[in-house]
């Protein structure tokens, strides 16, 4: 019990199920006590009570729906403020199937103010505790949409694309003080929110699908390795290592005092 109160306390959002859930057991197994955020009561509480019996970790339940900005805040300030935390996992995040044109666009507001902005509040408050500890980890839940914005609606891959880019902005902002980040972008996993979505996972071909459990697994063989950008189903690291170095050529042209030749035919 001495060593798990060495590695303080980790707030997971969405921790009542899938992705969440399963970070909030792997992390009790490696002795974090938890602070698990959600809007479902009873399963964070059924979760709570699992996971004290198993591991001997304290839990903390806090329901708090993230698209509610007083909730949001609550969540937010007990981030800024608890020094027992050292540890976010910013995992809350919906999907919506369906094009720009068809859909309601309530429904899409709803979608970015919990996959942007309570990201982005949330990892601004645990930026700055961590930074004034001087010791933290941030682990923000992204996806490979945010690299194939084609492969679903854009709105949704957009959302998961600010995340990636603010994840390797405030890396290099927290680098020198004892802050980690990491983003992870899973691919397909089976988890509740392809349902709540209206996509049927059955329509996958199950060569795309991955286990939630193997998917946190290699997120966190990625984040003990030390990885900004956690791919857990790319098979050569080497691909995104050509990715980024394709993009940092592109960066001196990126902005210059004439436009390209091609444009003054």
């Amino acid at each position: 019990m001495s060593e798990q109160k060495h590695q303080g306390v980790a707030l997971i959002t969405g921790a009542s199920t899938g992705i969440g859930a399963t970070y909030a057991k792997r992390l009790a197994g490696r002795g974090h006590d938890l602070l698990l955020v959600a809007r479902d009561q009873a399963r964070l509480e059924a979760l709570a009570a699992e996971l004290r019996e198993q591991y001997g970790v304290k839990v903390e339940v806090l329901k708090a729906d993230l698209t509610d900005r007083a909730d949001l805040n609550r969540v937010a300030q007990r981030l800024r403020s608890d020094t027992s935390i050292s540890a976010l996992v910013n995992n809350a995040g919906v999907a919506i199937n369906g094009a720009l044109l068809d859909t309601d666009l309530d429904r899409f507001d709803a979608m970015i103010q919990l996959n942007v902005v309570a990201v982005t509040h949330l990892a601004a408050a645990a930026a700055a505790n961590f930074v004034a500890q001087g010791r933290g980890t941030i682990i923000n839940i992204a996806s490979v949409l945010a690299l194939a914005p084609e492969l679903f609606n854009g709105t949704y891959s957009g959302t998961k694309a600010f995340v990636l880019n603010l994840s390797q902005s405030l890396a290099q902002e927290v680098k020198d003080q004892g802050v980690r980040v990491q983003v992870v972008l899973p691919g397909a996993t089976r988890t509740e929110i392809w349902e709540r979505s209206g996509t049927d996972l059955d329509t996958f071909p199950q060569e795309m699908l991955m286990e939630v459990g193997e998917m946190v697994d290699a997120a966190l063989a990625g984040l003990d390795q030390g990885e900004l950008v956690t791919i857990p189903s790319l098979p050569e690291k080497a691909d995104w290592d050509n990715f980024t170095a394709a993009r940092f050529h592109m960066a001196p042209n990126l902005s210059r005092s004439s436009a390209a030749a091609r444009y003054k035919a």
